[in-house]
């Protein structure tokens, strides 16, 4: 059965007043007998609507009709973590001017190595994911191109570039979108990545993660492999000034030398504060990433 709204009183013809000014009339105070709404009721709340005085600031809308009009509807209240999540995406969405760059990396070779990983005292075949190569590209990237490892002081004009490399990884649960730090990936290799990954994953799936880990990063990493899809336009996080959205690898036909080969592309979705950071340099960032992910650079990663 779905949730019914408070019954509100008002007449058909206050009713048609508000739905014209797109208010929803229950968000209206009544000031007559028993809370009912007036004419006069609805053109002060449209007033401190449009003045800012009204404490709702969502008030008038485009929805000038209850959805429950249209058919049954079921209202559940926004998950903890999302409603805390979501301020910040609003804020860094209208803050910060971002442009994404998108491009491909081959890592045709990058995935046979990685499936070719054994331990050196068992000889057991070792299950790394891909990501911890791409935080290790990433990482490379982020020491030669210091921009993308800073924050932007608008208050003070300054820029702070950071000396650390603490790698934020977008990580879905079913409580809602994490974004918890992997310290000091710059001093880790593959297998301790691979092992970080899998601890912050669990802490997180299972709410037992510090609220410090949150926060101190360099720059996101959000992966949507697992789950699919190509190229995307992943939001920075605050105050980070760069984000890099994974899609999912696939084998492609690709023109090398004089025939066509199958090989296995990554799309790559590079977001960026344009005040920070402009397009050659993001351009610079990408190629980067493509080499360290590529035929010459992948095994060099894993050390």
């Amino acid at each position: 059965m779905s949730d019914k709204k408070e019954i509100i009183s008002a007449s058909p013809k206050v009713r048609k007043l508000a739905r014209e000014f797109g208010a929803d009339i229950y968000q209206i105070q009544g000031s007559q007998r028993e809370g009912r709404v007036s004419e006069e009721d609805v053109k002060s709340f449209i007033k401190d609507s449009i003045s800012g005085k009204s404490e709702k600031k969502q008030t008038v809308s485009l929805q000038q009709y209850d959805h429950s009009e249209f058919g049954e509807i079921d209202i559940k209240p926004i998950p903890r973590i999302k409603k805390i999540a979501g301020p910040h995406l609003e804020k860094s969405w209208s803050e910060i001017p971002h442009v994404t760059q998108h491009d491909e990396a081959d890592i045709t070779e990058m995935e046979k190595f990685r499936k070719s990983l054994r331990d050196l005292y068992t000889g057991e075949k070792l299950s790394i994911t891909p990501l911890a190569f791409i935080i290790r590209a990433v990482v490379k990237a982020l020491k030669d191109y210091p921009n993308f490892n800073s924050s932007l002081d608008l208050k003070k004009e300054k820029l702070i570039y950071k000396k650390y490399f603490h790698v934020g990884i977008a990580i879905d649960t079913p409580h809602g979108l994490m974004v918890p730090k992997i310290r000091e990936a710059d001093k880790k290799d593959i297998t301790e990545l691979g092992k970080e990954l899998k601890k912050i994953t669990k802490l997180c799936r299972e709410l037992k993660i510090d609220k410090k880990e949150f926060f101190g990063g360099s720059i996101t990493i959000s992966s949507l492999g697992s789950i699919g899809g190509s190229f995307f336009t992943p939001i920075i996080n605050q105050p980070e000034v760069a984000i890099l959205g994974i899609g999912r690898a696939e084998t492609k036909q690709v023109f090398m030398g004089d025939k066509y080969e199958n090989r296995i592309m990554l799309p790559l979705s590079l977001s960026y504060d344009h005040r920070v950071i402009d397009g050659a340099e993001g351009a610079r960032f990408c190629v980067h990433l493509r080499e360290s992910l590529g035929k010459d650079f992948a095994y060099k990663l894993a050390v």
